[in-house]
């Protein structure tokens, strides 16, 4: 058996997985960088030039598939768009890269170990500020 673990078979799909040095490398050279994780996981820290569309919600019931996710993806993507997939560590951004193959995206790569191994590499990262909890917004009508 080849130890060669760089692609994985899922069904028609043959996935292409790089290491987060290699991820960088493509998205410097213009891939795309496709950032499966929740709203709230890419607001606390995200790849560099990411663009954040969830392939997962966070339920009561757990982790359900986002029913919109290829809508979405096709929204801000061509099928000829050179996109590296990332998520928190792995997992799902190997379903998304099947479902972007599946639905004849022509050059996908997953990004193996995701956004804990890009951290754990010193990859720059961005985090969203955000306004504290309890702030107060002044009024924009003034007071009337």
């Amino acid at each position: 058996m080849d130890s060669d673990s760089d692609k994985k078979s899922s069904g028609a799909a043959v996935i292409a997985t790089v290491d987060v040095k290699e991820a960088r490398n493509l998205i410097n050279q213009g891939h795309r960088c496709l950032d499966v994780r929740t709203e709230e996981e890419f607001e606390n820290g995200h790849f560099e030039s990411a663009i954040n569309i969830p392939y997962m919600f966070k339920t009561p019931q757990g982790r359900v598939k986002n029913p919109k996710f290829m809508d979405q993806v096709l929204a801000v993507c061509g099928r000829e768009d050179k996109l590296v997939v990332g998520c928190q560590s792995g997992v799902r951004s190997v379903y998304a890269t099947t479902d972007l193959l599946q639905a004849e995206f022509k050059h996908v790569c997953n990004m193996g170990g995701g956004y804990i191994e890009w951290v754990a590499n010193g990859l720059p990262i961005k985090i969203i500020d955000k306004p504290p909890p309890n702030s107060h917004h002044p009024n924009p009508m003034g007071s009337l």
